[in-house]
């Protein structure tokens, strides 16, 4: 019976994407499903993109191992995605571009590391959507009698289908149904019957040691790196900035925002305390990410249990999806341009792409890109089983060197595009240093890294020229909704 609502669950997907492929007309219903999106529509897709593997089944097995300290990766992700929504999401969307890179192009104009920032974004993405894939490659090689290999190719031709189909319009519908599924299947279902099966928070107080219950049982420096990891990257991650891209407006971009930074939290305490009631009836699991499977099958009714392995799986291809589009789209705008100037085949991208003569032209470059990254972040999957220190390097480089330029940018004026520059290039040449000095996994290298790029971006923009006139003029009137693409869209309700 779970099998079967898995099945007919991947069906479902890629019926989405095909219905919601009508929807994408042009480029900008593609990547941000037109900026019409209005506040059911943001909240939900917001949580959904968020809320991945490592916060659904990594959760539940940090609560396994530490208690309700286990909490707190997702309430780090819930806390830097409610600074973004309440300080910096209506002014990222007020600029109506397409790539964080973009921003910083239209901030500093050509010499703030825009160009070079796009490659950093774009190998941050591209492992993202690495670990989300080869994530919930394990529940299918679980489910269905099938090895890894079959499992991630099951997965990525539901994701890539779907995704390559309507862009971010189908990525849209299918998170909106994926949100569905994880807020019951883990609220309505594995909570409660986790809950009764270990005998109720009496039962887990009396069975589970005290360390269980305190507030820092993972440890209060393990703690304070996930909020500067997580929390941090929420505010500059592309796959985050390209949905906050999609709100029909500031408010619903504010507003929207932070109502799903508090489902997020809620979801993380919902994910420990599974995991304690998991601890309590399955004290001796080979490994903690076991646990949201284990619950699951052993511990709910048949049925309902595929519910519940179909949240997990939701959660894992919002992420995976989330990120694609991402992937592609950074290529898309930034990289590829990028390379043809410097090849001399072509022009370096603008602040803002211009408007194709040809929407269905664009449409169909864009899904080609949307395509190859799909089969290439599958293949990669495929043949790298362990990618976490690929994707802790692009975290680290990500927080650590290009944190201090993009929020600069958005609140500092006196930041100038050779600070932003030269803190970029610093921080992240410190944080590689840091790590062969103190290991890829330390956390020195993402805090010397930050603390090298901040000081270089405000000391070089006190000493360098203030930035042009005519670049200050663009971003205010960007900011201000007045500048070439800041026209009103009709929205589009829930």
């Amino acid at each position: 019976m779970n099998v079967l609502i898995i099945a007919l669950y991947l069906v479902a997907m890629v019926a989405v994407g095909l219905r919601a492929s009508r929807r994408a007309h042009n480029s900008e219903d593609y990547r941000v499903a037109g900026r019409r999106l209005g506040p059911g529509f943001y909240t939900g897709t917001m949580a959904a993109v968020v809320l991945g593997g490592a916060s659904t089944v990594g959760g539940v097995g940090l609560g396994y191992t530490y208690g309700i300290s286990g909490m707190w990766l997702v309430v780090a992700i819930a806390t830097g995605l409610a600074a973004l929504s309440l300080f910096f999401a209506g002014r990222i969307q007020s600029l109506k571009v397409f790539t964080v890179s973009q921003m910083l192009q239209l901030r500093y104009g050509e010499g703030g590391g825009a160009k070079a920032s796009s490659f950093v974004m774009l190998a941050y993405t591209v492992m993202l959507s690495v670990t989300s894939t080869s994530a919930y490659a394990a529940i299918f090689s679980v489910l269905f009698p099938i090895d890894r290999t079959w499992a991630i190719l099951l997965g990525g031709v539901v994701v890539v289908a779907y995704s390559v189909l309507g862009g971010m319009w189908s990525i849209t519908l299918t998170d909106m149904m994926q949100f569905v599924f994880m807020t019951a299947g883990l609220f309505l279902v594995l909570l409660p019957f986790s809950l009764s099966a270990a005998g109720g928070w009496s039962g887990l107080t009396e069975r589970l040691d005290a360390s269980f219950f305190t507030w820092n049982g993972m440890g209060t420096q393990a703690i304070i790196t996930m909020f500067v990891v997580y929390g941090f990257g929420m505010l500059i991650g592309q796959d985050i900035w390209q949905r906050v891209f999609t709100a029909r407006s500031p408010e619903v971009a504010r507003w929207g925002g932070l109502t799903s930074a508090v489902y997020v939290g809620v979801y993380g305490v919902a994910g420990a305390v599974i995991g304690m009631a998991a601890a309590v009836l399955a004290p001796d699991l080979a490994s903690p990410d076991d646990a949201f499977a284990t619950m699951a099958q052993q511990y709910v009714p048949v049925g309902l249990g595929g519910v519940v392995l179909a949240a997990g799986v939701a959660a894992m291809m919002s992420t995976a999806s989330g990120a694609l589009i991402a992937s592609a789209t950074v290529a898309r705008v930034d990289v590829v341009p990028t390379l043809k100037a410097l090849s001399g085949r072509g022009t370096a991208p603008a602040g803002q792409d211009a408007t194709a003569a040809d929407d269905a032209a664009e449409l169909r470059t864009d899904r080609f890109y949307m395509l190859v990254f799909g089969v290439v972040i599958t293949a990669i999957s495929i043949f790298v089983s362990d990618t976490v220190t690929a994707l802790t390097i692009a975290y680290d480089i990500l927080v650590g060197g290009l944190l201090v330029a993009i929020l600069g940018g958005l609140v500092w004026r006196r930041g100038t595009g050779l600070g932003a520059a030269l803190s970029m290039l610093v921080g992240s040449v410190v944080v590689l240093a840091s790590m062969v000095f103190f290991g890829v996994l330390a956390n020195a290298p993402i805090y010397l890294g930050l603390l090298s790029s901040a000081s270089v971006y405000v000391v070089v923009s006190l000493l360098s020229r203030p930035t042009s006139a005519q670049v200050r003029q663009s971003w205010n009137e960007r900011l201000a909704g007045s500048g070439p693409a800041g026209a009103e869209r009709p929205e589009v309700r829930p």
